[in-house]
């Protein structure tokens, strides 16, 4: 933490999680408590991460927040849940309570930015929630689990807390301290396992998780059958990461997908987060496990058109050039991310795919990443606020 002139703040990276066995639907509202447990991998910053810089000081004024550069209202009430949670477990913890009480009432200004689309389909608030989170618990020095504060400002932003393969066990409990996210293996554990992100939109969603969550719960009869099978999927996809079996990890993950998307087209008026070009990823991608004869690649479609590919880096080469092929591009910049692979025995006989179109220019870009770690604290030149505590961007 840094500390100067009577003011201070921190900065720090959180990750993107993508979840291979879904949540979707709430039993709580106010709590952000879900119907069923979920499971996620999480993607290394590098390539995809929320920066957050938090600070207070006695010379602000009020509290103040920025997103990408633009100032946001202070007053939702999942900021300010978050916000005064962290609060209260400051004052619980600390023994100095007049210097304490003095900098609890200090005003807080919050700087975050992505390094990807917001609000298209690509987890962007779970990684804003989770940094936020981290970023206020290591300003107000809060140990121990903050996962549980972070599912309030978004569900899926518990997951961000922890890196590699995570849970978020829906719990029991009303209250919901049972609620929260725990590592099923570090992102060490498999290191072969990659992913590609497939962008075909880099839009705002046209309808939000939570209203389409909402309107699922109130309307389709098929989420009460997905609910009475996730336990099992949960176990199951737990195994498969444990044992690195991608054949099952791949399987398990499509049919979670697809029945997350059923679920929504059962919803009344239907949810639609597909297009055209999701659904011929979806074929391609079992084309290529047809002529393969086993999994090479997996899918998974959160609340948006984007696919989110799962391959072992041995196979990266091939299913690039096969993206290639299907979605030219000119973008120079088409493929982002990790660097590629070599494979000199690189062969695919597309006369196998001869059902499938050619599709220019269906992909915007595609990002090249892997699992990766938890939270950090980042360096002092890495903060977006200056020293008067306004953005530097506005300097």
């Amino acid at each position: 933490m840094n500390i100067q002139d009577d003011m201070e703040w921190i900065t720090c990276d959180s990750p993107v999680n993508i979840a291979v066995i879904k949540y979707w639907g709430k039993r709580d509202e106010k709590l952000i408590l879900p119907l069923n447990s979920s499971v996620s991998i999480t993607l290394n910053h590098e390539e995809l991460r929320a920066r957050t810089t938090v600070a207070i000081s006695r010379n602000f004024n009020e509290d103040k927040m920025w997103l990408n550069g633009k100032e946001q209202s202070m007053k939702n009430a999942r900021l300010q849940s978050v916000i005064s949670q962290i609060k209260r477990l400051s004052r619980k913890r600390k023994t100095d309570c007049d210097q304490l009480d003095e900098k609890l009432q200090w005003k807080l200004h919050i700087c975050s930015e992505n390094n990807f689309p917001t609000a298209a389909g690509l987890a962007s608030s779970a990684a804003g929630y989770a940094c936020l989170v981290y970023a206020l618990s290591k300003l107000y020095g809060i140990n121990g689990d903050i996962s549980k504060i972070a599912r309030l400002g978004s569900g899926s932003a518990c997951r961000s807390l922890y890196g590699g393969f995570v849970i978020w066990n829906k719990g029991e409990s009303s209250d919901g301290e049972d609620s929260k996210a725990e590592q099923i293996a570090p992102e060490t554990h498999w290191p072969e396992l990659r992913i590609l992100i497939l962008v075909v939109s880099d839009q705002t969603k046209h309808t939000g998780s939570t209203v389409g969550m909402q309107t699922t719960v109130a309307t389709s009869e098929l989420l009460q059958q997905r609910l009475q099978t996730v336990p099992q999927k949960v176990d199951k996809i737990k195994q498969a990461i444990l044992n690195k079996d991608f054949h099952s990890f791949a399987e398990i993950t499509m049919k979670d997908s697809n029945q997350l998307h059923a679920v929504c087209l059962d919803t009344y008026p239907p949810v639609s987060y597909l297009n055209d070009t999701s659904h011929h990823i979806m074929q391609l991608v079992h084309a290529i496990n047809e002529d393969n004869t086993s999994n090479m690649v997996a899918y998974s479609f959160d609340a948006g058109p984007n696919a989110f590919l799962f391959m072992q880096e041995k196979d990266v080469p091939t299913i690039i050039n096969i993206l290639r092929y299907f979605y030219p591009s000119s973008d120079p910049h088409f493929l982002r991310g990790l660097p590629v692979p070599e494979k000199d025995d690189y062969h695919v006989d597309y006369t196998t795919f001869i059902e499938l179109k050619v599709v220019p220019r269906a992909l915007k870009f595609v990002i090249y990443t892997k699992p990766g770690p938890e939270p950090s604290v980042k360096e002092t030149d890495c903060g977006l606020l200056a020293s008067d505590g306004l953005p530097k961007l506005h300097q």
